[in-house]
C-alpha cells in the first residue's frame, strides 16, 4: 500500500509480529541460496525471526517466500538501501 510513492505501515498489530526478534543477517553477501546456486537475485529481504537473507519475489528464485513456506518465519524486512519497511507473507500486509 502506498500514498503518494511512499509506504504506509500498517498501525495495526500484525498477529505474528511476536515472531520478531532480535537478529542479524546471516549473510551480507547477498541471497543465501542465490550465492550458493550461482543465480541472480533483484532485492534482498531479511526474516526477522532468523536472519536468513533471501531474494524477493521480483527475483526469478523467491528465496524469502519459500523459506517463509519452509520454516513459517512469517515477517521479513526490506534489506534495500533506505527502505525499512516489513512485509507479513501469513496475512500479506505490512506490519
Amino acid at each position: 500500500m502506498t500514498r503518494g510513492g511512499m509506504f504506509m505501515i500498517s498501525t495495526d498489530v500484525d498477529p505474528d509480529a511476536d515472531m520478531i526478534r532480535p537478529v542479524s543477517p546471516r549473510t551480507h553477501k547477498g541471497c543465501e541460496e542465490c550465492l550458493r546456486l550461482g543465480t541472480p537475485w533483484v532485492h534482498l529481504r531479511l526474516c526477522l525471526t532468523c536472519g536468513h537473507v533471501g531474494c524477493c519475489d521480483s527475483s526469478p528464485m523467491r528465496h524469502a517466500s519459500a523459506h517463509f513456506h519452509f520454516t513459517d518465519h512469517p515477517i521479513v524486512q526490506s534489506l534495500e538501501h533506505g527502505e525499512a519497511w516489513r512485509w507479513c507473507y501469513a496475512h500479506e500486509n505490512y506490519v
